[in-house]
């Protein structure tokens, strides 16, 4: 029958030892006693509220839900004889009993005891009087310099003076002012020993002894082992420093001459001892004992016991260890970094959110909570070590790379903790072994990892022509074979700028790979060239495998947006070039167009001609230096929430978005003809990129109050003071490619454009008289003003193609979104009725259930909810007619069913006909009804997709609206092809809401489509 077992105490040490407690399979339930955030309903393990300070209660409890074995964690209740009391009760509990746990208790006692039975120990004297205790400090003939409470002080009680005067007034704090309370009625003065400072557990039946893995920890505040004393601020196993020999002596010479002196005085140990040991000259001596697991120790040697840790303390406490000793994991180390509150070890803040802990066990690393709570939902800071991030790798450098990592991603303001944990194991390390290529800072292993990550990465980006694969010393293309006749090679290259530090500092490595292909294939385009394939460039001083794959990652999946394959790339690694976590990006892009397309078509390029601006997502890629100068002028960190962006967005987040691919959208409009000219508007800004691609003797008129700008640009001129011409020189301003097409031909583009993609007419093309400026850029102080205040100016066309300036504003369809779980489709939706030149708003969104995730975005978004439950209807069409009341109550004319789970009634589609849309996972009249994905792979297609339709009566009938192609790949599972489906959905569905809403689209009495050529 599995146990229930009871783990007393509230830190990292028993939340690692219910931890391991819960993998064993005899146990059912581990409860926690007080318990922290990190054992509260965590699998098997919850916490208790059972009184532990009344062992008669507590017994009791033990009885009344039959748990059958009880740990205790922390050294006070073993003091207090928890394990006397509860053992006769009939409670099993493992650990020494009061009188056993004198060892640590009472540091006079202990030291009396090494003395008495030969143990290597400093010397020592120990007093009730601080004047006798201060002159022994005086007068001793050794360096009396440590001071110890006597009594329990939560591993506190020490001081390390620097001098007999500091020693003296330790005394008298403990003695005199009381710092430790009753634990310093007695003093101990030790001898300074000197060495290295090893932690060296055992499990203990009374009888015969189990050494653990020696340890280290770090109980100084700070880096270099400076600052107070704490509890103990990180630890590392096992310690290269203790050798296999060195560790026998110390189980021999202190560890099973403890146990034995301990049962020949009538006072059998049952356990774990823990003794504290200085490596000095003179060999191995007892700096204290422990009589329980320490903390952080427990929270490194947890992981590498390969044993079930039931078991364990089961042939413990029944005297059967030596038959059945413990097994550890051999060839892995553990590092554990502590986490404390601002403050530690004096007075600091509760209540602190903690955030990010969940991301950072994904990546492999196991965090044990100490001074935490729950609180709404969410983990707060409830203590002074609050928790601990433990990695267990194959090698110690690996370890401690991660464990620093983990902490670094845990988002905890204000927190304190050492970057240096492990440092004298590295200096020994360093002494002790031969050079590798490794310890030069390059580690081959780690890249041929990051090559095996990244190889399906790349062969996701195959096309025709290129199969992408990875491993061979060049990347090959068949021209031939993916269909060009006369072709003309087009190759670009660029990087991401500085934003490589703001992607750094958050630790948000992704979106980048986007940004570089984005740089790369946006200038291909500028020569009317397909990007073809791309190849990457990734420099380091020490590689992080991790953040690697994260960028590459970001890297390949940019390249299947942009149509290209991701054909190969270099990762050098390059120590003392780069500091530790910076890292450098460069890409390079090499495309194809038909002789007879190559822009710009200088030629044909002619005064009069229209300007359209195709919008940015942000700054994009190029000014950061000037942005990162303009925060520090700010004082605004990455974390700060925005003052530009959407709500709830950081600084940081706003300015990571990444760079928008346009190759996909445009390279059918190029290939049409009609564009006579393409300009990626990139470093230079507005000024210096659409001349490069006109005849010298045109100029550019640009009226930015033709086009909306985002809040960013409007934020950094007023806070960097910027001048129009700073501005248009530096940045994009909200254009991120401007194409040259004459007027004729403009209103057909700009609708093209617009399916998918904000974009407006901006301008045209003049001659350029002498002495003029290349580019004029009228009203951008204005429309920066506007831009602030969250107004825009709106172009419109007349129906000779040329621009016109008409105040009038854009009216839109006022639109409903039916949904009944997380909504992505709907945040597509919202974003896009965002856009000044949206002509749909959505002013409600209703849900058939409470407590979606759509909800929430919706309420983020500021947009008005409604819950109607299905389950409170006695009908179909009863609740279809209370949905009916709700839409036209909010005087809703378009509906959108964005993953919306009920059938519709009948009369219900007849009433909305031609004004109701949905969406389906696949390219209709193929694969209708459910698990679309499923039958596509069962079918054997090579494309698929998505389908946005009016609604009819029959599933998945209704008229086509737009579609999407997504290619079926040879190793798609239903997974991967959902979701590159659903990717092709949030562009296809607001494409769609909007044709429909701009009356471009409607639905005919016939129940075909009809398109508005004037819309």
């Amino acid at each position: 029958m599995a146990e229930k077992v009871l783990v007393v105490g509230s830190g990292g040490r028993e939340h690692a030892l219910a931890w391991k407690l819960a993998q064993s399979p005899q146990i059912q339930q581990v409860l926690v006693a007080p318990g922290n955030a990190g054992t509260a309903n965590c699998g098997k393990i919850c916490n208790s509220e059972v009184s532990v300070s009344n062992h008669s209660i507590l017994a009791q409890f033990c009885k009344d839900h039959h748990v059958g074995l009880v740990v205790v964690g922390p050294e006070v209740p073993l003091a207090a004889g928890m394990v006397d009391d509860l053992t006769a009760a009939g409670v099993p509990c493992f650990g020494p009993s009061a009188k056993a746990a004198q060892l640590e208790a009472s540091k006079s006692y202990s030291k009396a005891f090494m003395e008495r039975h030969g143990i290597p120990t400093a010397r020592y004297g120990s007093f009730t009087d601080s004047e006798e205790a201060c002159k022994y400090i005086r007068t001793a003939s050794f360096p009396a310099l440590v001071v110890k409470a006597s009594g329990l002080a939560a591993g506190k009680g020490v001081i390390v003076a620097k001098d007999q005067e500091e020693a003296c007034q330790a005394v008298l704090d403990i003695m005199k002012d009381g710092a430790f309370g009753s634990a310093g009625e007695t003093v101990v003065v030790e001898e300074l020993l000197e060495g290295e400072e090893v932690s060296c557990l055992c499990f203990t039946d009374s009888i015969s002894v189990s050494a653990m893995p020696p340890a280290q920890d770090h109980k100084r505040l700070q880096d270099g082992d400076l600052g107070p004393n704490t509890g103990g601020m990180g630890a590392y196993c096992p310690t290269p420093q203790v050798s296999p020999e060195l560790l026998q002596e110390i189980r021999e010479g202190v560890l099973q001459k403890t146990v034995d002196g301990m049962r020949e005085e009538g006072v059998p140990y049952v356990g774990v001892l823990y003794a504290g040991l200085m490596l000095t000259k003179d060999g191995p001596k007892v700096l204290e004992f422990n009589c329980r697991f320490g903390d952080p120790e427990c929270q490194v040697l947890m992981p590498l016991l390969k044993s079930d840790l039931y078991e364990v303390i089961l042939n413990t406490i029944n005297g059967k260890l030596s038959a059945s000793p413990p097994m550890w994991h051999q060839d892995s180390s553990a590092v554990t970094v502590v986490m404390a509150s601002a403050g530690y070890p004096g007075s600091y803040k509760k209540g602190v959110e903690i955030t990010g802990l969940s991301q950072v066990q994904d990546t492999g690393l196991q965090v044990f909570h100490a001074g935490t709570a729950l609180k709404e939902g969410g983990v707060v800071s409830s203590g002074g070590r609050v928790l601990t991030v433990t990695a267990v790798r194959s090698s110690f450098e690996a370890a401690l790379e991660a464990a620093n990592k983990g902490v670094a991603a845990v988002g905890f303001p204000g927190a304190v903790y050492r970057r240096d944990i492990g440092h004298r194991a590295i200096a020994y390390l360093n002494q002790h072994r031969g050079l590798t290529y490794k310890d030069s800072g390059v580690d081959i292993a780690a890249g041929n990892k990051l090559v095996d990550l990244i190889k399906p990465l790349a062969k996701a980006t195959a096309r025709s022509g290129c199969n992408a694969e990875l491993g061979g010393f060049a990347g090959l293309f068949d021209l031939k074979a993916a269909g060009f006749v006369d072709p003309i090679l087009v190759s670009g290259t660029d990087g991401v700028g500085t934003k490589l530090k703001i992607a750094q500092a958050c630790n948000h490595h992704d979106g980048l790979g986007q940004d570089l292909v984005a740089m790369c294939v946006n200038d291909v385009l500028a020569q009317g060239a397909e990007p073809l394939f791309f190849l990457d460039y990734f420099s380091c001083g020490s590689l992080d495998v991790d953040v690697a794959a994260q960028v590459v990652g970001g890297i390949a999946k940019a390249c299947e947006m942009a149509g290209c394959a991701l054909l190969g790339g270099e990762t050098a690694e390059m120590p003392g070039v780069y500091p530790v976590g910076e890292y450098d990006l460069a890409g390079f892009c090499v495309g194809a167009v038909e002789r007879g397309a190559l822009l710009p078509r200088l030629g044909d390029i002619a005064e009069g001609d229209l300007l359209i601006g195709i919008a940015s997502s942000g700054v994009h890629s190029n000014g950061f230096s000037l942005v990162r100068k303009v925060l520090e002028r700010t004082h605004l960190t990455y974390s700060s929430p925005a003052p530009f962006g959407k709500p709830g967005q950081t600084v940081g987040q706003v300015l990571l978005t990444p760079t928008k691919i346009y190759s996909r959208l445009l390279l059918p409009i190029l290939k049409s003809g009609v564009v006579k000219a393409y300009a990626h508007i990139t470093g230079g800004g507005l000024l210096e990129n659409i001349p490069r691609v006109l005849p010298p003797e045109l100029a550019v008129d640009l009226d930015a109050s033709h086009w909306s700008i985002p809040p960013v640009f409007s934020w950094l001129h007023k806070e960097g003071g910027l001048s129009e011409e700073e501005m248009s020189r530096t940045f994009n301003c909200g254009l991120g490619a401007v194409l040259v097409v004459a007027p004729l031909d403009a209103q057909r583009v700009l609708r093209q454009l617009q399916a998918y993609e904000e974009a407006w007419i901006v301008g045209s093309l003049a001659k350029k008289l002498l002495g003029a400026e290349n580019v004029v850029v009228r009203n951008l102080k204005q429309s920066l003003l506007n831009s602030e205040r969250g107004t825009t100016g709106d172009l419109k066309l007349e129906k000779n193609g040329h621009s016109s300036d008409n105040s009038t504003p854009r009216i839109k369809r006022r639109v409903g979104v039916l949904i009944s779980g997380t909504g992505t489709n709907l945040q597509a939706l919202i974003e896009q009725a965002r856009r000044p030149s949206s002509s749909a708003e959505i002013v409600v969104v209703i849900s058939n259930r409470s407590g979606v995730q759509g909800l929430k975005r919706a309420a983020l978004a500021g947009i008005q909810t409604r819950v109607v439950d299905h389950k409170l209807y006695g009908s179909r069409a009863e609740f279809d007619g209370t949905i009916d009341r709700v839409l036209e109550e909010f005087g809703v004319e378009l509906v959108c069913l964005a993953g919306f789970m009920r059938i519709l009634t009948g009369n219900f589609v007849k009433k909305w006909n031609g004004k109701l849309l949905n969406i389906h996972p696949s390219l209709l009249p193929s694969f209708k009804g459910v698990n679309a994905q499923k039958q596509a792979l069962h079918a054997g297609v090579r494309v698929s997709g998505c389908t946005v339709h009016f609604v009819a009566e029959e599933v998945d009938a209704g008229a086509i609206i737009v579609q999407e192609a997504v290619p079926v790949l040879g190793n798609d599972t239903e997974e991967s092809l959902c979701d590159r489906i659903r990717e092709a959905e949030h562009r296809a569905f607001p494409a769609a809401m909007e044709l429909v809403a701009s009356g471009t689209v409607r639905l005919r009495e016939d129940g075909h489509i009809a398109w508005n050529a004037q819309s």
